[in-house]
């Protein structure tokens, strides 16, 4: 692993940081905010993925998560969305390959070799990070926003007993049923569905749900809320009985202003959690 920088923040410090990533081939680069208890101990540990196009770097930079994580003594990882580099596959379109990994393990061509994002995420990066930080790798927490919403969710179902609590930010809630889902699930998954439904979160809800409180903000004049779905997933988590707060925000679209308007309360929500 190298530091690329390390800047002073809030009383803690703000890395970021790349290492050359086994399961994807490549090497990879994520952000690392440690508040300044992590001097004395380590720290619970709060994960923040990312949307379509984005890198370790728009939440870290336009987020503003920083401040409310320094306030609780949490430290956030920014990991990146996908694989990148040369030789690594890319598409012209902005939601399909490099900035585009949609957080699942690709077993079709040209996407195999690199596109192990469920793996990096949580796998090859957890122990990284569990390894190399004072971090209490017992009390994690998740969230995302859009494609990162998306990854959030299904990862927090699929992994029980892993995350304390689960937020997202306008989150890709019904990919299987959605333009923004079920393009990238055949070409990373192939054509049989079957195989997409452990990405899918309003399924995995009906399927699994969640042992733990969940936190979703979408906003009402959000220009691509046809495509996230947030009234299949709601129907799902009330079918289920799931515990769980689903909020549309009026006026709000799906832009980083959205994001660190709502930021506060999402920390302050998984800070209930991770220290109860």
């Amino acid at each position: 692993m190298k530091t690329i920088s390390e800047n002073a923040c809030f009383g803690g410090t703000q890395g970021v940081y790349t290492h050359a990533s086994k399961v994807c081939a490549c090497d990879m680069t994520f952000g690392l905010f440690l508040p300044e208890e992590a001097a004395e101990g380590p720290v619970p540990l709060l994960w923040y993925l990312s949307g379509l196009t984005c890198t370790h770097e728009n939440a870290m930079t336009k987020a503003g998560a920083q401040t409310w994580a320094a306030d609780h003594g949490i430290a956030l990882v920014f990991p990146d969305t996908s694989p990148r580099g040369e030789g690594v596959a890319d598409d012209e379109a902005y939601d399909l390959g490099q900035g585009a990994g949609f957080y699942v393990n690709a077993t079709e061509s040209p996407w195999a070799p690199h596109f192990q994002m469920w793996d990096y995420i949580t796998d090859e990066l957890t122990k990284l990070l569990d390894h190399s930080f004072a971090l209490d790798m017992e009390r994690q927490a998740i969230t995302g926003h859009s494609m990162g919403g998306h990854g959030a969710l299904t990862m927090a179902m699929s992994l029980p007993g892993r995350f304390r609590s689960v937020s997202a930010f306008a989150p890709i809630s019904n990919p299987t049923n959605s333009d923004w889902g079920r393009k990238q699930l055949s070409a990373y998954l192939g054509n049989n569905e079957e195989r997409w439904a452990a990405h899918d979160a309003t399924l995995l809800m009906r399927e699994k749900g969640f042992d733990g409180p969940i936190l979703i903000d979408t906003g009402t004049s959000d220009q691509f809320i046809d495509l996230l779905k947030p009234e299949a997933l709601a129907e799902a988590t009330a079918a289920r009985r799931q515990q769980a707060t689903l909020r549309l925000q009026p006026g709000y679209d799906h832009s980083y202003f959205f994001v660190s308007t709502f930021m506060e309360e999402h920390v302050a929500f998984h800070a209930d959690a991770l220290y109860a």
